[in-house]
């Protein structure tokens, strides 16, 4: 049920550095042709890098791990793409659609071809207000129990960013913050709260993940990448931009899986733009990162 693309396949058969890569960010995070455009620099970047990039998406019913240029074009024009996580893969693939996956659903499939990094843009987590709503990302859970290290700009800035961390240290899941104490939020390169490792390089990273999985140890792992500085929002109006988004996603009633789309929708039209050009860089700097880290794992594995 799972197709690997010729260059992903030659890739893991040669024991050579693989990056999956969500597509939810291609169908439902830009219009078209920007989502294109994003996609087509992230993979360029990684195999600058020295790796493959294999991006994961469901096209008529089949798993793919590694896109065609058609097959990404179709994906990004269709307008009848299913936001898929773990819950809706079996629907998706059993009805001959297209799915876009999440964060969840790609560490879910990129576990299943072997791929072992993942770069996206920010994890989900706890929602604003879940002590009500009980609206908690499947994200976390799939980190609890999937061996992929997921390299992003820390937790999505629109959640509830204290009672994630909470959720991933009861689960068991390590945060390592990238060159930082503190935990990036998404639009910027620090928050209130710290991390639970500060590691320095792409090795000392892939070491990591190498002596956990070593161990036994279940469930992969976050590495929180800040934003580049050039490209991070200033942290009083980025909030004031989230608060309002929560209110107007409120009035609404923009829940589950549409309430992320819809918030960040919201925030970019708030911040006139700014919130999508740095969503873009901070996609193409978890690009490289993981890149990085991908290659000296994989060199971990053929010594």
């Amino acid at each position: 049920m799972i197709t690997l693309s010729k260059k992903v396949e030659e890739a893991l058969n040669n024991n050579q550095a693989v990056v999956a890569l969500e597509s939810t960010i291609i169908s439902h995070g830009m219009p078209y042709p920007q989502n294109v455009d994003m996609a087509k620099k992230v993979e360029a970047i990684i195999e600058d890098a020295g790796a493959v990039p294999a991006t994961i998406a469901i096209i008529n019913g089949e798993i793919k791990v590694g896109l065609t240029e058609e097959e990404l074009e179709s994906l990004a024009k269709s307008k009848d793409v299913i936001k898929t996580s773990k819950r809706d893969i079996a629907y998706v693939v059993s009805q001959g659609k297209m799915g876009a996956t999440t964060v969840s659903g790609t560490m879910l499939i990129a576990e299943m071809a072997g791929i072992k990094v993942f770069a996206t843009g920010g994890i989900g987590g706890v929602h604003r207000g879940a002590e009500i709503s009980m609206d908690i990302s499947r994200d976390l859970e799939e980190l609890s129990s999937s061996k992929v290290a997921v390299v992003c700009a820390g937790i999505k800035s629109i959640l509830d960013l204290e009672k994630t961390l909470e959720y991933l240290e009861t689960k068991g899941v390590e945060l390592i913050g990238y060159q930082t104490d503190k935990l990036p939020a998404f639009y910027t390169r620090t928050s209130p709260f710290n991390v639970d490792y500060n590691l320095q390089t792409p090795e000392e990273i892939a070491t990591f993940m190498q002596t956990k999985w070593q161990l036994n140890l279940a469930g992969g792992l976050v590495v929180a990448n800040p934003i580049p500085k050039e490209s991070s929002i200033d942290e009083t109006l980025i909030n004031q931009a989230i608060n309002a988004a929560i209110k107007e996603a409120e009035k609404a009633g923009a829940k589950g899986k549409e309430s992320t789309p819809f918030l960040l929708a919201k925030v970019k039209e708030i911040t006139e733009g700014k919130s999508l050009e740095a969503n873009l860089e901070l996609v193409y700097n978890n690009a490289l990162l993981a890149a990085k880290i991908a290659v000296e794992y994989q060199k971990m594995q053929v010594k």
